[in-house]
């Protein structure tokens, strides 16, 4: 089969490799779609002593079940289904507790990140992946193009607005940062679940527009003027709740000086900005919640789904063949690609 392989430094190849052999308690999915992201552009630049080097890429995955193992239950050949981001065990004290996304077992303290396809374990740019039964979601009558962005940009946001949900009144002001890949699907669930008034930023006009057409109550450049604009739309207090789905500089800069005293503030993009916060003596307001966030819950993923399917949400697609899979890495890291690119086989 074709695989998209990382074979060095900040080069990707499609490559034949095995169709994959499957354990009894796993199903061989054919893949319908595998999303491009910017973690993926990340991952490939880390150097040509990346242990990653040499395994398939691709972590936002969905397609039809083509074959089960023989102690799988529940699933039928032909049914379309999404692959878990987080590959988790399942039997752990954070599993149990409906925390996956920190599973124990897979995302131990001081690990770079939790096991997921693709990232230390096949992922699904390729014709077929092996996948336990487990980590799998139905989607229904859901295309497995459209669906499989899902599996990141929009359970990510998800989980994030998970955690502030009970912030999110119909007097909050929530600001999101960044409208690509995960920045859009953001900016969809928060309408579509929140009553909170929602101002969305980015550089990009067209994202502008698109955040103005899917439910933002303002859409506003990202640049030295955001700060003194959303305070003054907050009567000088500022927002309830703020998302960063970018990360560098600036973007850090921005979410602090916007966050009101009693806010909270979900770092969601690895763009490697940073902050320094001094006990007793800060510049950051009384009060702030901020998280690191990362991926999300099974939990999360059943809700994107159903939104998903009631109509709620939808992923803007840029379709590549799974062979033009050196052209959307391409397109992507030069920011080339509105929404999310998919490769599909």
């Amino acid at each position: 089969m074709r695989a998209v392989t990382y074979v060095k430094n900040n080069t990707v190849e499609v490559r034949e490799k095995p169709t994959p052999e499957i354990e009894p308690d796993q199903v061989l999915l054919r893949v319908g779609g595998a999303g491009v992201c910017h973690s993926d552009i990340s991952i490939i630049g880390m150097g040509d002593e990346n242990p990653l080097i040499g395994s398939t890429l691709g972590h936002e995955v969905a397609g039809t079940i083509e074959q089960l193992g023989a102690n799988v239950t529940g699933w039928e050949v032909g049914q379309r289904a999404i692959v878990a981001l987080i590959l988790s065990c399942g039997q752990c004290r954070e599993c149990l507790a409906g925390r996956d996304n920190q599973c124990e077992v897979v995302a131990p303290r001081g690990s770079l990140a939790p096991l997921s396809p693709g990232i230390g374990s096949p992922g699904g740019m390729a014709d077929y992946i092996a996948v336990r039964a487990h980590h799998l979601d139905p989607i229904g009558e859901l295309d497995p193009v459209a669906a499989a962005p899902l599996a990141d940009a929009a359970l990510t946001p998800m989980h994030a607005i998970n955690t502030v949900r009970d912030r999110l009144s119909g007097d909050a002001t929530v600001v999101t940062i960044g409208l690509g890949g995960l920045g859009h699907m953001a900016l969809q669930i928060l309408a579509a679940t929140t009553g909170a008034r929602i101002i969305a930023l980015d550089t990009d006009p067209e994202k502008l527009a698109f955040a103005e057409a899917h439910g933002a109550d303002l859409a506003i450049p990202s640049d030295g003027e955001a700060a003194a604009r959303i305070l003054a739309e907050t009567g000088g207090v500022g927002a309830d709740v703020v998302f960063d789905f970018v990360g560098v500089q600036p973007t850090v800069d921005l979410a602090l000086a916007v966050v009101r005293g009693g806010g909270a503030i979900r770092f969601v993009g690895l763009g490697g900005g940073s902050f320094t916060y001094t006990a007793g003596n800060s510049a950051l307001p009384w009060g702030v919640n901020i998280e690191r966030a990362y991926g999300g819950t099974r939990a999360d993923m059943r809700q994107v789904v159903a939104l998903a399917q009631a109509g709620k949400i939808g992923v803007e697609v840029v379709r590549y063949g799974l062979d033009d899979a050196v052209q959307a890495f391409d397109d992507l890291h030069h920011g080339r690609i509105a929404g999310r690119a998919v490769l599909v086989p």
